[in-house]
């Protein structure tokens, strides 16, 4: 734990559960509360709830705002309708990405983006300087903003306990959007958005009303099923739904395609006259996109009861240990199929569904298959 880590509003309210705390991100976060597993299967079958306040928030406001973030992302913001949300890019001029961000729409000239913790900083910096030359105003409205989730089969109906005069606009809310709410007395935006697989709420909240809305959380779902939840649970609800962790399988050495997330890069967006948008990037994945990329990222379940974890080689077989043909990004044993998964890039032409792989862990060849992703996916 570093002496400069930042804390979370709600950190206190950690100490108070007996959380084990981590560095993540340059934050002193939870990474669980008690059991992994407990917290983990919690979500599947209940509810969990999550303090996200180290995602860093940054306000993108004004007349031209759509098309600053139009040039700065890969995304085609201005095409998102107002109360709706885009998961995105934000890309080096040779195509590689930055960070991967979700962007709210909040008005006509007002977005949020929300960005990974560790990337905040430069994320804010380089919205500041893709947007100069644009009439918006980019603004980092982190330190006063807190982040809480609740997510699991069951968010919708404790979340909906502590709403008085917006329930409609909470039940009806669909994927990927927002709306305004009142919760437990709280001014909040409600976002439908998550990163576990489930159904589930995020809500930003200001920072110092942060502890009312965990409190209330936690008094109407405990009752439910809920638990309070850490960043390793977090990690095995991710892994299973198959998302990508920046740190993992995003990084300044791959692009969008290589991850198998070339939908989120618009190349075809244009300005309102039918100009091409020429965002950062643009040229280096457009030249990539008909191009066979080096590597592929693929699920792989293992056969064995090891689990392969990040930085792991992927080889072909046992008898042959060095030739390596890939590298595991994220793996761990998964509480809801019983077995250990992982993430690996491996070169294409063993990437097919299907495929018996190898992967060295600590000088044993365990056997895996690469199979389709998601891992899980909910009913």
């Amino acid at each position: 734990m570093t002496a400069t880590a930042r804390l979370s509003p709600l950190h206190d309210e950690h100490v108070a559960l007996g959380a084990s705390l981590t560095e993540f991100g340059g934050w002193e976060m939870p990474l669980r509360y008690g059991s992994d597993i407990a917290e983990h299967t919690a979500v599947r079958t209940a509810a969990g709830l999550f303090d996200l306040s180290h995602m860093g928030e940054i306000m993108v406001t004004g007349p031209e705002a759509a098309s600053a973030l139009d040039h700065a992302l890969v995304g085609w913001l201005s095409q998102v309708g107002v109360g709706r949300a885009r998961y995105t890019m934000i890309a080096q001029e040779d195509g590689a990405v930055i960070d991967d961000l979700v962007v709210y729409r909040l008005a006509d000239e007002e977005f949020l983006v929300v960005a990974n913790a560790g990337n905040t900083d430069v994320v804010h910096a380089a919205l500041v300087e893709r947007c100069s030359s644009f009439d918006a105003t980019v603004r980092l409205t982190s330190v006063e903003t807190a982040l809480v989730a609740v997510q699991g089969p069951l968010a919708e109906s404790i979340l909906v306990s502590l709403v008085s005069s917006d329930v409609d606009a909470v039940t009806g809310l669909r994927y990927y959007a927002i709306v305004p709410a009142v919760v437990a007395g709280i001014d909040t935006l409600v976002a439908r958005t998550g990163y576990t697989g489930e159904d589930g709420f995020e809500l930003f909240v200001p920072a110092e009303r942060a502890r009312e809305l965990w409190t209330a959380l936690l008094a109407a779902g405990v009752p439910a099923g809920l638990v309070p939840a850490g960043l390793s649970a977090r990690d095995s609800l991710r892994l299973e739904a198959g998302m990508p962790l920046y740190g993992h399988e995003l990084d300044l050495t791959t692009t969008p395609f290589e991850a198998g997330l070339g939908r989120v890069v618009r190349l075809d967006k244009v300005t309102p006259d039918g100009s091409v948008v020429e965002f950062v990037g643009r040229a280096a994945l457009a030249s990539r996109k008909g191009s066979p990329p080096a590597r592929v990222l693929v699920g792989l379940s293992v056969l064995g009861r090891r689990p392969a974890r990040a930085g792991h080689s992927v080889i072909m077989d046992a008898s042959k240990p060095d030739v390596v043909i890939g590298r595991v990004t994220s793996g761990a044993p998964s509480p809801t199929l019983g077995h250990p998964i992982a993430l690996a890039y491996v070169t294409p032409e063993v990437s097919a569904v299907g495929t018996r792989l190898a992967v060295d862990v600590r000088g044993r060849a365990e056997e895996v298959e690469v199979i389709a992703l998601p891992f899980y996916r909910r009913d």
